[in-house]
């Protein structure tokens, strides 16, 4: 099913450009930002789970809070680096990735 579901979307070289795309929007949008960043040097971030922390760590629980509210689910990090986690596999659509970023622009808004 997953074969056929990835011939739908216009084959392999589709769903990794689908995904190239996805993962450089959001990438940009931390490397953009005052309040998040990510660590990993740019030749070794992965297009599948993209780490960041928030420059105030203080501000973790509240911003996991309101993804929570706003239907942005499990965005903690792991617990052996903390900070926050984004997982965007295949099946996450292109809106799933627009939404977060707009939530963490406002969040940034408003901190």
């Amino acid at each position: 099913l997953v074969l056929d579901w990835l011939k739908e979307l216009g084959g392999i070289e589709s769903i990794e450009q689908r995904n190239i795309m996805k993962s450089a929007k959001f990438y940009q949008a931390i490397d953009n930002s005052s309040i998040y960043r990510n660590v990993v040097e740019k030749q070794y971030r992965s297009r599948m789970n993209i780490p960041f922390l928030l420059n105030d760590p203080d501000l973790e629980s509240e911003f996991l809070a309101q993804a929570d509210k706003n239907g942005l689910i499990a965005l903690k990090g792991h617990r052996s680096v903390g900070g926050m986690r984004a997982s965007i596999y295949n099946a996450m659509p292109e809106e799933g990735v627009d939404a977060l970023i707009q939530f963490m622009a406002e969040f940034e808004r408003n901190h």
